[in-house]
């Protein structure tokens, strides 16, 4: 694994990830994980928004806020491949495609989160683990593989069913009718979503025996 060290490349793939600062919870309720999905979503834009917490409090046309609209029409900073968000951290596999995407969008993301969560707990400082960390994804296998890893990882940290909603694998296998993530990139490999599934579930197992593995050589 390499931490981050050169510019980010348009059109390449990136494992994305961080934790709260001291391994502290970071997603308290269901309240705190809507707000972060609302981030993901809405500051992912070339034009900048301003602060999601402000602009709630702006009276909206019948059509949706000017903001709302420009958004709607501006470039997207990244592309979402997939997510997972736990307690204390979370994983993303981004495709940066504009400038200086992902780290744009992830100073907004992680900037306005904790803005949002410092004045709602009544706490201050920082709360993620210090910048974010990514991987460069260069090869096809590293990102089927990597892919696996992001959608299942509520599995890998073995929680339970319902926490395959704070995931792109419901997306991924199609339980769900949501589009958040571009799909085609893994998807488009494999024959129909259920394929995918059983590749997902088949190389499991093998990302369990090497985080056990890393463990011990950790202690």
């Amino acid at each position: 694994m390499s931490i981050r060290r050169t510019p980010f490349v348009n059109e390449e793939f990136y494992h994305i990830f961080n934790r709260g600062v001291d391994k502290r919870v970071i997603f308290m309720n269901q309240e705190d994980t809507q707000r972060f999905f609302q981030g993901m979503d809405e500051f992912n834009t070339l034009n900048p928004i301003g602060s999601i917490f402000e602009n709630s409090f702006r009276k909206k046309s019948p059509l949706g806020s000017e903001a709302s609209k420009s958004r709607k029409t501006s470039k997207k900073l990244v592309d979402f491949i997939c997510f997972c968000l736990i307690k204390n951290h979370y994983h993303f596999i981004l495709k940066q495609v504009s400038n200086q995407g992902i780290e744009k969008f992830m100073h907004r993301l992680s900037t306005g989160y904790t803005k949002y969560f410092n004045i709602k707990h009544k706490r201050s400082g920082v709360l993620f683990q210090g910048p974010f960390k990514s991987v460069h994804i260069g090869e096809n296998n590293q990102l089927l593989h990597t892919s696996v890893y992001v959608n299942l990882n509520f599995k890998i940290h073995q929680l339970g069913s319902e926490a395959s909603k704070l995931s792109s694998w419901d997306e991924y296998i199609g339980k769900t009718e949501d589009s958040f993530c571009q799909k085609k990139d893994i998807l488009g490999q494999f024959k129909s979503k259920d394929d995918y599934k059983k590749y997902a579930l088949d190389n499991l197992p093998s990302i369990l025996e090497r985080k056990e593995t890393l463990r011990e050589l950790e202690k």
